[in-house]
Order: C-alpha cells, then structure tokens, then sequence
C-alpha cells in the first residue's frame, strides 16, 4: 500500500507536467504489464491501468528513449506532441517530476504525523547513568554500561532514537566514562559486524532488574521470587539496574544471597541461592520505552506542533532523514564496511512495518520511502530519471541532444544494473531467511 502510493503520485509527477507541455502519455501503469494487464481502460490518447508485476510502475511518454526501448517510433520523425519535440527545459520539469513529487511528499507526511500525533522522544541527555551494553558486540567496539553518549564525530547526539544510527555509521564516539571523556574509534567493517549480529540492539538505555516469569523448580521460585517483583538490592548493597544486578550475581555464583525486592510498594527480604552459571531462575523484564517512562525512570520530550508550525519542522524532519540515508548509501559504495551485504529489497522494506496496523508508523516509513525514492531516482544511472536529467543537461549546456544510439545503449546498460541491483537485493532478503 505504500510503495503503491508513492509510484502512483511519482508518476504523477511525470504525467502531469506532461500534460501541461502538451506531451502525449501513451500508458500510466501501477505495476509492470509485461505480456497482459490485470486492469486497464484508454482515456483520450493514455492508457490507465494495473500490471501484475509489482516491481513499480510507469508512464510511457511519446517520443521518449526509456525502459520501452521503442525504437520504431524513435526511426520516425518527430510529431509536435512528442516528448524529444519539446524543448529541452521542458523536458528536464518533466523528467524531475517524480523526483519532486516525491521530495514534497516526504516532507508533507512528516509535517502532518508531527502535527497530528506530535513528537515524543527520550532525550539522550534524559539517560543520567548512561547506556546499558546489551550484547557482546558493543563491548566489542570498546562501550562499557554506564557510559555516556556525548557526540558522534564532533556532533552533539540529542536522542536515544539516534545513538544506533550514529555509532554504525561514525568514525570516532565520544563517551562520559566517570571522571572523563573517553573516545572510541568505531572499525571500519562495523556494519558487516552488526549485520552478522544475531542482536541487534546492542545498546540500550539502562532498565531496572524486574522479573516477567520465573521458572519451574529454579532457585528463585525455591526462593519465592514473583512476577513483577523489582529487585532492589543484593546482600544489603543497592543495584538500580539491571547489568549492575547482574555483575553481582557473578560474584556470588553457588552462594546464598539475600535478596530485597519491592513487590506492589513493599519491600520484601528473600534468600536464594545463585546457579553455578550465575542465574536464579527469572526472565528479567524486556521493557519498553514508554514503559520505563510510565515506571519514572526516565522522562521523555514531548513536542507538540500546530498546523503551521509543522511544516518548517517537517522539513527539519525530512532533511536529517534524507542525510541519514544518504550517509549510510555512501557506506554501501565502500566494500571495507561489508554495508553491500545489508541491502535489501521488498522482503527489507516489508520487515520496516510493524505486524499490527499503525497509522503513525505507516505514514512515517512512508514518508522516508518517499525520500529514499526521490533520492535513489536522482542518481545518474540511466534508466532512472537522473540519468535522464544528465543527458538533457548535456544537450542545455552543448547545445545540440545526444546522439540517440548512445543513449539506447546507457538505457540498456541502465536496465542491467537495475535489474542485477533487483537480484542482488532480493537475494540478500532470501539468505537471511536461512
């Protein structure tokens, strides 16, 4: 439903121009229509209808050298309401149509998901005691739990949301460690390393130890551990968090511990007896952001916009995503990162949506599909409509198109790369179901 929104107003974006220049439009298709159609109906001289392979879709202008290859109509002499009859200006506001359809789009959905539902976040300067190492990995790349983001490459990073993001894709993380700034030298092949991740969060904000289920016949049933129980101290000595919490135990693996826990607002004293794999026997709580919130342990920000106000936000919005996704575009074009192996195709966008329906969600991955769409059609690859647009800057700077037998030839070799892009991606989406 979504990519179905946006090929439909990027296409837009090529037809109505068109139709304004005076363009004849052959086909306007949701979907490719190789062989047959699903549905289709001829209105004037265009051609509206739905192929059945959702791989896009198109407009099919005349007199235009695109992924049709109609070099029939190319042999014949230009009729007034073709596309190569138009004059070059013309032609570059049709070719960037869908591009900024797509660019305003983008920035549209933000502005009105922030003035419909607002923007509520855990500022990063909220987290007090620092970031919580939930994996190996982190520990890896050289983060203790309790550190303190400060700045990614120099920037001061201002939300929770964002840490992942900055520590992938930055060269140098500056850290509060106690008494001092620390920075840490983010490897090259991180991404690859992440990807190869069976987890990936490997940071998190630091939770409070609370028990979900304790286990049949374990030590902490033994003990009288219950759902829900918050632990607040071991042997006398208090552990806010749960890493702290669980370092403890390791320190009194096959002893005897006094436990204090606060069950319903009262404190509770149990002894129980830690494993010699340093457990007692409980799944500790996977809590969520808003439910540390609703806990008091950490305070989020909440934004709100009125109509008018939403828009310079959404714009705001939409600029830092779009440079997010160019920066970790450009890690792709560098083998060292291993980021080529993270690319996905339908099956990766699919796995962006949640599996119950939301509205805020939706609107706001498609909103970054929309600019994500804009700026992967702005590359000078032929085929797409930034190879277009080179081709007709050419003929605005030299004067004169051009020749068409090099253009037939970038259209094929464009096709190529996009459909061995399509493969790759794909493939990438089957293997990681293996």
């Amino acid at each position: 439903m979504s990519l179905s929104i946006l090929v439909v107003l990027h296409e837009l974006g090529h037809f109505i121009p068109a139709k304004l220049f005076k363009t004849r439009v052959e086909k306007f298709y949701l979907f490719f229509d190789p062989w047959f159609s699903v549905v289709k109906k001829k209105i004037g001289d265009t051609e509206y209808g739905i192929g059945w392979l959702p791989l896009g879709g198109y407009v099919k202008i005349s007199g235009m050298i695109d992924e049709s290859m109609d070099k029939e109509q190319m042999e014949k002499p230009a009729e007034s309401w073709e596309f190569r009859a138009k004059p070059a200006w013309q032609r570059l506001i049709i070719m960037l149509g869908g591009v900024t359809v797509n660019l305003f789009l983008g920035i549209f959905i933000y502005s009105m998901t922030l003035y419909t539902y607002g923007d509520k976040y855990l500022p990063n300067e909220n987290i007090k005691d620092g970031i919580w190492c939930t994996d190996d990995l982190a520990t890896e790349i050289g983060f203790k739990s309790g550190d303190k983001i400060i700045s990614a490459d120099g920037v001061l990073v201002e939300r929770y949301s964002d840490i992942l993001e900055k520590v992938i894709t930055s060269k140098v993380i500056t850290v509060q460690r106690g008494e001092e700034e620390v920075e840490l030298s983010m490897p090259i092949d991180l991404i690859d390393k992440f990807l190869n991740n069976k987890t990936k969060l490997i940071l998190y904000p630091r939770i409070p130890t609370i028990v979900s289920r304790v286990e049949k016949g374990s030590n902490a049933e033994i003990g009288g551990l219950q759902k829900k129980d918050i632990i607040k101290a071991v042997n006398g000595i208090s552990y806010s968090y749960f890493d702290e919490f669980k370092e403890a135990l390791n320190t009194h693996i096959s002893d005897t511990i006094d436990v204090m826990v606060d069950r319903g607002g009262k404190e509770v004293e149990l002894t129980v007896l830690v494993s010699n794999e340093g457990t007692l026997g409980f799944a500790p709580a996977n809590l969520s952001i808003e439910q540390l919130e609703k806990l008091e342990v950490y305070k989020l920000a909440s934004d709100k916009y009125g109509f008018f106000a939403a828009f310079p936000a959404g714009y705001k919005k939409a600029i830092k995503k779009l440079g997010s996704y160019i920066s970790q575009f450009k890690m792709i074009l560098s083998p060292s990162t291993g980021a080529y192996k993270g690319m996905g195709g339908f099956g990766a966008i699919g796995s962006m949506f949640p599996a119950t329906w939301n509205w805020e969600i939706f609107w706001n991955l498609t909103a970054f599909l929309s600019l994500m769409l804009a700026f992967m059609n702005i590359l000078p690859i032929p085929a797409l409509d930034g190879g277009h647009v080179v081709f007709l800057l050419y003929e605005i700077v030299v004067g004169k198109p051009a020749p068409e037998k090099i253009m037939e030839y970038a259209q094929v070799v464009g096709m190529i790369l996009l459909l061995s892009l399509l493969v790759f991606a794909n493939g990438n989406d089957i293997l990681k179901l293996f």
